[in-house]
């Protein structure tokens, strides 16, 4: 058990609800081309495939009781959070590196709104969700390259897209839900140990990030991280994703300054969640037909579209769509490895030497790489 773990004990036999949320709707470097390491369908894989390697602490095993002891069980609990997390909001704080912006107000999950006299597009505020553009977060992909990930997992859902992306070699990037890995450990131990995908952080309950209070926010980055670090073997996250795209300079500068995450929105949005709801905003047939222009279109820059495995219907659109991915010559790659370098802040995947280190800890660094080391590859286009 994590040291945290032990402190925060509290044995639980509730049953979690998952969450099903309701969403709305830029790097230059193309990957090496000369790789120092082998493609996934290269022979030598069969002979010498690697499982994932952890830091050399011994965790809970995914889906027992004692793994999910200490966490909460539904809302991000800011009543138990570790000490460390909020003395270094505080520190960054007292530094002047959370700016003084006012928490915005949603009603009926509508596109929040932000106090008289703040501008969601200035400087000030620049919040992702109004299409305000901060340098150092993340929006497009490299030339020809699409930047695979999926929102809102682990659910059911996600068992077919597994299957499919283990069939042809892909590997993604899975912006989890931390309540959902609660729920579908399975699943999860799917994605990370069998799929070997990256894993990354999308809230405990799936809010509007900006209508938080700085400890909330703490709450709902911490608990998802603390849950992915304890269930990959020390794995710290590198990249989040704000539920909705919403983030401004104040929930970024907490996510970067206290948690070391770089933000993560998109280029292009197939609403390809509301497939599965009463009304839904789109049609597969309109799904396949956007899909059809991004994917025909030009390659610069490259895309980040975002994607759900929330349901079977947002599944099969990226199934149809994959053989155009393919045709058209697009380099499909995991959105962690676009820029070559780390998946992880301690660790370069989800199959390397891991360091050891703590979520918080902004002095953690992977491993120095060697050519040894495993490394999920680019799937080339033409495959």
């Amino acid at each position: 058990m994590s040291r945290l773990s032990a402190i925060l004990l509290l044995a639980t036999s509730a049953v979690y609800a998952s969450v099903a949320p309701a969403h709305e709707s830029h790097t230059e470097n193309k990957p090496p081309g000369n790789k120092w390491y082998h493609e996934d369908d290269h022979p030598v894989h069969a002979l010498f495939k690697r499982g994932p390697v952890g830091d050399g602490i011994i965790y809970p095993a995914i889906g027992t009781l004692e793994w999910s002891a200490g966490f909460p069980p539904a809302t991000a609990d800011t009543t138990m959070l570790p000490q460390a997390w909020v003395d270094a909001l505080n520190a960054a704080a007292l530094a002047g590196k959370i700016p003084d912006i006012p928490q915005s107000t949603s009603t009926n999950g509508l596109d929040p709104v932000y106090p008289a006299g703040y501008d969601p597009m200035s400087a000030t505020v620049c919040s992702s969700t109004a299409k305000c553009v901060t340098p150092g977060d993340m929006w497009d992909a490299p030339p020809g390259v699409i930047a695979l990930s999926f929102d809102d997992g682990p659910l059911p859902a996600s068992d077919e897209l597994y299957k499919f992306l283990a069939s042809h070699s892909e590997h993604v990037t899975h912006f989890v839900i931390g309540t959902n890995i609660l729920l579908y450990p399975e699943q999860f131990r799917t994605a990370f140990e069998t799929n070997q995908d990256d894993i990354a952080v999308h809230t405990w309950t799936h809010p509007y990030m900006t209508t938080k209070s700085n400890i909330e926010i703490i709450a709902e980055i911490g608990w998802t991280m603390e849950l992915i670090h304890n269930s990959t073997g020390g794995r710290i996250p590198k990249y989040w994703r704000p539920p909705y795209g919403d983030s401004d300079m104040r929930v970024r500068a907490i996510a970067k300054e206290v948690f070391g995450l770089i933000t993560v929105i998109w280029n292009q949005d197939t609403d390809d969640w509301t497939l599965s709801e009463p009304v839904p905003l789109t049609t597969p047939e309109k799904i396949q037909q956007q899909m059809t222009q991004w994917l025909t279109g030009p390659k610069t820059p490259g895309l980040v579209i975002l994607e759900h495995e929330l349901s079977d219907l947002s599944v099969k659109s990226f199934i149809d769509a994959y053989p155009m991915m393919v045709s058209n010559g697009w380099t499909r790659l995991s959105l962690a490895q676009v820029d070559g370098g780390s998946g992880y802040q301690n660790a370069w995947n989800s199959t390397s030497q891991v360091i050891p280190g703590k979520v918080g800890d902004l002095a953690v660094k992977p491993p120095a790489r060697v050519s040894t080391s495993a490394k999920p590859s680019a799937t080339a286009p033409n495959k």
